[in-house]
């Protein structure tokens, strides 16, 4: 996950500062972090939370220039911002946003406050998914054609995707073996952190190659022949109804049938030669 306003040289300079003076129990203290200016703190202050700090504000999404604002919320109902549990106590339906409108906070931004307010302290980061690893399968010699195993993405190419399961060398899922269609481009199909389920189709232990298959787990289901989309006209054409057929004009005969009326021709005989073109000396 990136923070605006922190770089890579900034997020070891708090790691850092935290490993020499211990947790963070305030916001502010970021501006103590070496190259983390004003500037840096504005940017990111939002973004970086304090669990268990002296503001239970310091853990919620609130920026630290809305304080004022919740504080005078909070004075209004008679709250004291202590703790996560008074937050709690806020009756949010009750709220006249238009009286806490100001030049530079505007009913959006109090819209939002409310409803980080609602449920103060929660983590913004989606629920983190892992792989479970085959329990036996640790090297790349214990893997063998026909396992199916569960992976997790690592790496998404233009020839296909890259599969950890668990031996310490990712496997290779080829373009051609992601799904039961064809797949123009493979970051339509897989991304990077996804969890799959995949086959074994090939090991290759001094190469340290391992070749992988998402379709052939997948199975029939849901897979998208290449002949499936084709235009009705590569079908046979069905007969059409007697009433659509062009009928014959009257006293036409079919070809067929003229043909059939007319006398074979007989080969002509030498003696009929001879009578038309006359004998030869």
């Amino acid at each position: 996950m990136y923070v605006s306003g922190v770089n890579g040289a900034i997020a070891n300079n708090i790691v850092s500062y935290r490993n020499e003076n211990g947790i963070f129990t305030s916001r502010r203290q970021l501006l103590k972090v070496p190259k983390l200016g004003p500037k840096a703190y504005e940017q990111c202050a939002g973004f970086l939370r304090i669990r268990n700090g002296k503001n239970p504000l310091d853990n919620t999404a609130v920026h630290p220039e809305s304080y004022g604002i919740v504080e005078t919320i909070l004075k209004d109902q008679g709250i004291e911002a202590k703790s996560a549990e008074n937050l709690k106590k806020l009756a949010l339906e009750r709220i006249e946003l238009k009286r806490y409108v100001t030049d530079s906070v505007g009913e959006p931004t109090l819209r939002d406050i409310l409803e980080e307010l609602e449920k103060p302290g929660r983590d913004p980061r989606a629920q983190f998914t892992s792989a479970q690893f085959k329990e036996g399968i640790n090297e790349i010699t214990d893997l063998s054609e026909g396992m199916e195993l569960e992976g997790i993405v690592t790496n998404v190419a233009n020839f296909g995707a890259f599969v950890d399961v668990g031996v310490h060398q990712d496997g290779l899922v080829h373009v051609s073996q992601l799904a039961n269609r064809f797949v123009s481009d493979p970051k339509e199909v897989v991304k990077v952190g996804q969890v799959v389920k995949v086959r074994v189709m090939e090991v290759d232990v001094k190469l340290k190659r391992i070749g992988l298959s998402i379709k052939a787990v997948a199975g029939a289901s849901g897979a998208v022949t290449a002949g499936a989309n084709q235009a009705s006209t590569d079908r046979p054409s069905q007969p059409q109804p007697s009433s659509q057929r062009p009928k014959p004009r009257p006293g036409a005969k079919s070809q067929k049938s003229a043909a059939q009326a007319q006398p074979a021709t007989k080969p002509a005989s030498l003696e009929d030669l001879q009578r038309r073109f006359g004998k030869k000396s």
